[in-house]
């Protein structure tokens, strides 16, 4: 299977005043197009620092990252910005919606910066929000939606440049637990049907049922690396 991203012996340091945290200690992997993967871990262990560099949020201090087979360091800063914006799509707990704008604008704002037209965003957005269930609440604020309508809209905006990849931080963490099902579904439907590559953040191992692969992060290094036997997903 081809390596969608690829890490080669990736560090990542922070310095906390007189203090420094190793968040990651030598991590080596790859993730395959079309996978579905989950990184699991206690809070600190290194998980989300993991996420960003997957994401190409954030750079390693020492180590290699590839993307689609391109060496991340050696991209520039806005080259960097528009793979993101082609590739990556990111979904986040707290669901990082504007407050200001409807959903319709706030699935529309991605593509802006990927210049498709107005009539090109309104209409994808149109029809992304009504693939979700949305259709009626296309011209609700944040404010009005429930917490579930929430994330199907940020869902929404992360597939707004029909990227290869979905990167989703915790994404259940702010919802019940029947909401939070229907948002696992969702990205099971975008794998299966749409052939995404899912990476999902999350300390629940139910959550980590829904994935093929569950990668534990403890301590910034990866101490386990296994398939699930999901009874939703892969049941022969």
């Amino acid at each position: 299977m081809e390596a969608l991203i690829k890490l080669e012996d990736v560090f990542k340091t922070y310095q906390l005043g007189k203090v420094k945290l190793d968040a990651l200690r030598g991590i080596s992997m790859e993730i395959g197009k079309g996978h579905f993967v989950t990184l699991m871990g206690p809070s600190g262990s290194g998980k989300s620092t993991l996420l960003h560099i997957l994401g190409v949020l954030d750079l390693p201090d020492k180590g290699k990252v590839f993307l689609s087979g391109r060496d991340i360091s050696k991209l520039s800063e806005s080259e960097l910005a528009q793979a993101r914006g082609k590739q990556i799509g990111f979904v986040f707990q707290q669901f990082n919606l504007l407050m200001n704008l409807t959903a319709l604008e706030n699935v529309a704002l991605p593509m802006v910066f990927q210049g498709h037209s107005e009539e090109e965003r309104k209409k994808r957005a149109e029809k992304l929000l009504g693939s979700l269930g949305l259709k009626e609440r296309i011209n609700h604020r944040p404010s009005e939606l429930s917490g579930g309508e929430r994330q199907r809209v940020a869902i929404a905006r992360a597939l707004a440049n029909d990227p290869d990849i979905i990167v989703a931080d915790e994404p259940t963490g702010n919802l019940d637990s029947a909401t939070g099902k229907e948002v696992m579904e969702i990205f099971i439907d975008l794998h299966k049907k749409q052939k995404k590559t899912i990476i999902v953040v999350t300390h629940d191992p139910n959550i980590a049922g829904y994935s093929q692969e569950v990668i534990n992060i403890l301590d910034g290094k990866i101490v386990k690396n296994h398939g699930t036997k999901s009874k939703v997903l892969w049941k022969k």
